[in-house]
């Protein structure tokens, strides 16, 4: 129930068709803690309607009359920044003006299915992330970038050491916010690094459209995960949208298995089951990195993995769209870390050239926090 000093969000539905916006309305009020202040057939009503209303949340279509979503969302993030949930269909090409509107300021993306009927069905979902979204920092879009490194950041050059150990594996965590944190920190890292996997909570089909654009940027290949992948250096798997990823170690040879068990902290795929199949597989010989999110998935994966020996990163709160994962890991003592998002490109380099002790301890620097004392922003 909620709280009686607890305002519910005030979320406003954008959508051209009549059903999905009557579908959309009734599974958020479902929740207590939301409000449907109002509905918009097209981006001019909602103009009016977000003036009159006062939204906190919107949710927004993407194909729509008169202006498109795209349109409509770079406009009122440019003069009324607000979070926007965007909810589109699951196609290459809802797929890819989903990943746009993630570029252009939105909070996050939920598939539309094919039936306008189904929609309902998306209800947990869609609440979980329109709470999340109420709970964001909103910063204005960057403008869109050319090919390269994202935002024209210069990509870093990958720090000489002792050789790297073949098992290797960098992993990355994130939930709402991700995809563009995510693209800031692969687009920076050079070629030649150990394999990188990359659990993002994304949809599906989403997540395919998600590695292709990566890898148009990045210095490496970025792809989605498939079963029985061997991961490569110089390379990074993106897990799909609706599968778990775990990695595996057997007769020597670390390979990706997917499935599709029960959903963990309400998602698949889940960061914890990458984060705790790695530190069976491989021990010390990871580097992880947990960055925004709500909730708490992937703090406790990313403590086994400091109780394995690895390094451990994790995204400060003022870079953060939501701070709730990086939170939840640093309240376990599961951080060596805690930086800003520009600094973790760095970071992962060097935590890749250093030293592992054998049998846990993690860095072998007076860097690394030890787990009983909280880590502090560096």
């Amino acid at each position: 129930m909620t709280h009686p000093t607890t305002k519910p969000i005030r979320v406003l539905v954008v959508d051209d068709s009549a059903v999905v916006r009557k579908a959309l309305a009734d599974a958020l009020a479902q929740d207590p803690e939301i409000e449907v202040v109002g509905t918009a057939s097209d981006p001019y009503v909602a103009r009016e309607k977000i003036l009159q209303l006062k939204p906190d949340v919107l949710t927004l279509d993407i194909e729509m009359p008169r202006m498109d979503g795209l349109t409509f969302l770079r406009i009122l993030q440019q003069h009324y920044p607000l979070p926007v949930v965007v909810v589109s269909s699951l196609t290459q090409t809802g797929s890819e003006a989903a990943l746009a509107a993630l570029e252009a300021g939105a909070v996050d993306v939920l598939g539309k299915p094919g039936s306008a009927w189904s929609i309902g069905n998306l209800g947990p979902q869609l609440i979980q992330r329109v709470k999340a979204a109420a709970q964001a920092r909103i910063r204005p879009a960057p403008p869109p970038s050319s090919s390269g490194p994202a935002r024209g950041i210069s990509r870093l050059t990958a720090i000489s050491s002792t050789p790297v150990h073949p098992w290797h594996v960098i992993l990355i965590g994130a939930s709402t916010g991700g995809t563009e944190a995510i693209r800031e920190i692969l687009t920076r890292l050079p070629a030649g690094l150990p394999p990188i996997l990359i659990v993002q909570h994304i949809p599906p089909v989403f997540s395919k459209a998600f590695a292709d654009r990566l890898s148009q940027c990045c210095a490496f290949p970025v792809r989605e995960a498939a079963q029985n992948d061997v991961p490569r250096p110089g390379s990074a798997l993106v897990a799909p949208g609706d599968y778990h990823m775990y990695l595996t170690q057997t007769a020597g040879q670390l390979r990706i298995r997917l499935d599709q068990a029960p959903p963990l902290h309400h998602t698949r795929p889940a960061v914890d089951h990458l984060f705790r199949s790695a530190a069976t597989a491989v021990g010390r010989h990871i580097t992880a990195v947990l960055l925004t999110g709500m909730g708490s998935d992937g703090a406790e994966g990313m403590l086994a993995i400091k109780r394995a020996g690895g390094i451990t990163i994790a995204q400060n709160e003022e870079t953060c769209v939501v701070f709730g994962m990086p939170r939840a890991a640093i309240k376990l003592g599961a951080v060596d870390h805690v930086l800003p998002l520009s600094q973790i490109p760095e970071a992962i380099l060097k935590a890749v050239a250093q030293p592992r002790v054998p049998g846990g301890g993690g860095a072998t620097t007076p860097a690394a926090k030890p787990a009983c004392e909280p880590a502090q922003n560096v």
